[in-house]
């Protein structure tokens, strides 16, 4: 594959920070006080979530378009858990997109639209079959 752009960042772990080449990104990171941290910074899952759902909102659009369908006004909430993978002992996560559909795209040709985002996002391809992924459109 030939990268039209290359993201860079560099993070010091989950108790740091994490700042993108361009500086555009210069986050404190911090375990989530559900993992036992302080919460005092984001962490890896959230921006996984806000990755996922942005470029999920956009492989919508690309579909949209294609389609001639208008989907401006969709949106994205990705859910990314983590838990203990039972295959392994380490660690895993599990995905759940939560599409909002505006009315005229309830039903069978939202759903349609749906599963051709899935097929085309570079997450959902990064992802399928390495983590379960649910997309649910409300």
């Amino acid at each position: 594959m030939d990268a039209l752009y290359t993201a860079v960042a560099t993070a010091s772990g989950r108790d740091g920070r994490t700042v993108s080449s361009d500086g555009q990104l210069d986050l404190p990171l911090a375990m989530p006080p559900a993992l036992g941290g302080n919460g005092q910074g984001t962490n890896p899952e959230q921006l996984f979530a806000a990755g996922f759902a942005a470029c999920f909102a956009s492989a919508l659009g690309l579909v949209g378009r294609q389609a001639k369908v208008d989907t401006k006004d969709a949106s994205v909430t990705a859910e990314v858990g983590i838990g203990k993978d039972d295959t392994d002992g380490g660690f895993g996560l599990a995905v759940t997109l939560r599409v909002e559909l505006p009315e005229h795209l309830q039903g069978e040709s939202g759903r349609a639209l749906l599963e051709q985002a899935h097929h085309v996002c570079p997450y959902s391809k990064a992802t399928r079959g390495n983590i379960p992924v649910e997309v649910v459109a409300e």
